[in-house]
């Protein structure tokens, strides 16, 4: 009987230091501008265990650091959706969409094509 506790202990060592404790993790999230990804960022950093986190407006990449040991990126995501933005497979709710600011409703093709012109202007 010693023996297999012995052996639970062991493995369960093992699997605690399999954790990763600086993941680094990808999605993609779509806004719209600077308001934005100050709120992305903000959901994300706000979530325990996120240690960096940067978002892109021309490509919508979310890049993250984050402690395995104290969350997931489902965890992080979810964080995202409540702040009111669809992650790559799964669109917030209109509740928590219809919270983000007027400038952001990254859903209406208007404002999409006006922040698209907004930008090519700061390009040039």
């Amino acid at each position: 009987m010693k023996k297999i506790l012995i052996i639970a202990l062991l493995l369960t060592g093992t699997i605690t230091f399999a954790q990763n404790k600086n993941a680094k993790a990808t999605t993609e999230v779509d806004g719209v501008c600077g308001m934005c990804k100050a709120r992305i960022e903000k959901a994300c950093l706000n979530t325990k265990g996120v240690k960096f986190a940067t978002w892109d407006v021309k490509t919508h990449q979310l890049s993250l650091i984050f402690d395995e040991r104290k969350t997931n990126l489902k965890t992080i995501e979810a964080s995202v959706l409540a702040a009111g933005h669809d992650v790559k497979e799964v669109k917030a709710t209109d509740e928590a969409y219809a919270k983000v600011h007027a400038c952001c409703k990254y859903r209406d093709e208007d404002i999409k094509e006006s922040h698209e012109e907004e930008n090519d202007k700061h390009e040039h």
